[in-house]
């Protein structure tokens, strides 16, 4: 066989295989982006350690690096958590008087709103060195970004759009499902042309159309970390996702697991 045939040969396999690869990716898309309210349960694909002091207000992977932003007065950090492990390796601590909240890396800087200061704090990704203060108006809770704007949750049923620039509001936008406000939403983070929200006290997750708002549906992680082994605070907050891998990850607030899961179709 000819080199130029067997290198023919080769190059048409490996057009195989990507656009293999393409179609699974889209599959994977499809199935949670399907039109209308649906449920959602889960498969725990791993389990991994997480720090069970951690009061977990924002979870994201960039890079393959996780990201963690905890809270509470006094003990509010920022931190980069190995995953597999969950051991702490570089992290910065709040001031005292700050209640660290969501987190997000937006162009290789991370973003990090406070509670009731009416701040948000931008940071060098590399030393957590602080680069930039901003103005928020009213709570901070949640924050992400689609790629262009950061998207904040401040418990309400209302998510606002921001210009990372200059925090200026770009817009807001009500969340409902069918006609149903859905108050306190929580952490949140962009997948895939959808916002994923915690809903405070709620063992759900909400997939939310960043275009209407409407909720696209529901994942219900009941039992993924029982109630009866946790505290009353320690509430399920905290979504990441990978798009290296397609990983999806969870935990909670003092959680001492966090889980990477994957969805499965539940009772309509």
């Amino acid at each position: 066989m000819s080199a130029r045939r067997v290198w023919a040969i080769k190059l048409i396999l490996s057009t195989m295989v990507s656009a293999a690869a393409i179609v699974v990716g889209l599959l994977w898309f499809q199935e949670i982006s399907s039109s209308g309210p649906r449920e959602w349960g889960v498969n725990v694909v791993a389990s991994y350690p997480h720090d069970p002091s951690a009061y977990t207000q924002g979870l994201t992977i960039y890079n393959g690096e996780m990201y963690e932003g905890t809270g509470q007065y006094g003990r509010s950090t920022i931190r980069q958590v190995e995953l597999s492990t969950g051991v702490v390796g570089r992290q910065k601590a709040l001031r005292p008087e700050y209640f660290g909240e969501g987190i997000t890396v937006f162009n290789n800087e991370l973003y990090q709103l406070t509670w009731r200061s009416g701040l948000a704090f931008v940071y060098d990704l590399e030393t957590f060195t602080l680069l930039r203060t901003y103005q928020i108006d009213g709570e901070g809770w949640g924050l992400t970004h689609d790629g262009e704007r950061l998207i904040l949750s401040d418990g309400s049923s209302e998510l606002t759009f921001v210009d990372p620039g200059s925090f200026e509001v770009i817009s807001r936008l009500p969340v409902r499902d069918i006609d149903q406000p859905i108050d306190q939403l929580n952490e949140l983070e962009y997948i895939r042309g959808e916002i994923w929200a915690n809903v405070w006290f709620d063992e759900r997750i909400a997939r939310i159309s960043p275009d209407t708002g409407e909720v696209l549906g529901w994942i219900d992680l009941t039992g993924l970390y029982p109630r009866a082994q946790r505290g009353y605070e320690d509430v399920l907050n905290g979504i990441a996702f990978d798009p290296e891998s397609d990983g999806l990850f969870v935990t909670g607030k003092n959680w001492p697991r966090l889980y990477e899961i994957e969805l499965v179709p539940g009772s309509e």
